[in-house]
């Protein structure tokens, strides 16, 4: 396992941001990540494990030593009648292991179709799209921790699920390297199509009983056509969370803005969509320099070719401090950022 010295991350991060890092070396394997915690870390005062490169902002050069995650595969852990369990290594592509699902009728996860990065990533974010969380259908994980090198299986019950959140972005942050995610799908799947424009797209194809491909192909249309490609335009996908307020805060923004949407959730609070309050304070499409906010999604914040990551991150902070000027909301990002 090589380490290499004073390499470029721009092809390691969807941002597309030019800054280098001290040290880098792949992880193909679990032993290469027990060999790197037992042997190496000593020699490094930090580190930083990455993947697609997807959820992350770089804003300086890393003076330490860059992880890529490399450790591919799905497998078949067991079934019966009516479900599947999946064991996906973490260093795989979110994408293709649900194409693998799709393709082989297990379903649960078509609605996060076209998510970037990959799956070790997944339940650190609790990624979710139209309508459907990873954790709807999580089973357990498997992860090294980055001290000791023992493994331990997290049960979804331990992982404190949250919108966008979970364990490993709060108490238990920085402590494991997650090495595969096993999940509990169906083989009797029921369609999810009531979220975004799923089911105006299934009666525009005339579409009346979808299956599980039929809800991917919709989802991959819609995101293809709401958001760039990074290898096009530089970006980490949304880059704030929809915020959840208490209700007698939407109601007050409401009296202003009739036309606001909001969304109940099961804790009372409402769920304001981020796109939503950015574009009403102006920024939707707006460039300054070489970045800015995308001119069909508010919420993506774009490299438009040579913006660094402090440029990005003020940008960001500038959009942040307009929305809580405005709503008395502080947007929260969604993304990682590494200063």
């Amino acid at each position: 396992m090589a380490i290499l010295e004073y390499l470029s991350l721009k092809p390691h991060n969807t941002f597309g941001i030019d800054v280098c890092t001290h040290y880098f070396t792949r992880v193909q394997s679990k032993q290469d990540m027990i060999h790197l915690i037992t042997d190496e870390f000593q020699y490094y005062n930090k580190y930083l494990i990455i993947g697609g490169g997807s959820n992350i902002l770089l804003c300086n050069d890393f003076d330490g030593l860059v992880i890529l995650n490399e450790i591919e595969g799905i497998e078949l852990v067991k079934e019966d009648e009516d479900a599947v369990w999946i064991k996906s290594y973490s260093g795989t592509k979110w994408h293709d292991l649900v194409l693998y699902c799709v393709n082989n009728n297990y379903g649960g996860i078509e609605n996060l179709s076209l998510i970037p990065g990959t799956v070790g990533a997944a339940p650190m974010q609790n990624i979710g799209a139209y309508g459907v969380e990873l954790k709807d259908t999580f089973d357990s994980l498997e992860a090294i921790h980055l001290i000791s090198a023992e493994s331990k299986i997290f049960k979804k019950d331990v992982c404190q699920f949250g919108y966008r959140e979970s364990i490993f972005k709060n108490t238990e942050k920085g402590n494991y390297f997650i090495y595969s995610v096993t999940l509990k799908l169906s083989k009797k799947p029921k369609v999810n199509s009531t979220y975004g424009d799923i089911q105006k797209i299934l009666d525009e194809k005339n579409i009346s009983v979808p299956t599980i491909k039929d809800i991917s192909d919709a989802v991959i249309e819609i995101r293809q056509s709401k958001l760039p490609d990074p290898k096009e335009l530089g970006n980490a996908g949304s880059f704030f969370k929809n915020p959840e307020v208490e209700k007698s805060i939407a109601e007050k923004i409401q009296q202003d803005f009739p036309s606001m949407p909001k969304y109940d959730l099961p804790n009372g609070k409402i769920k304001i969509p981020a796109a939503w309050l950015i574009e009403q304070c102006g920024w939707k499409g707006k460039q300054i320099g070489q970045t800015g906010n995308h001119a069909k999604q508010a919420l993506l914040i774009v490299n438009y070719g040579n913006a660094s990551g402090n440029e990005i991150w003020q940008h960001a902070l500038n959009v942040q401090k307009s929305v809580e000027s405005t709503f008395g909301i502080l947007l929260e990002p969604e993304v990682n950022i590494i200063t």
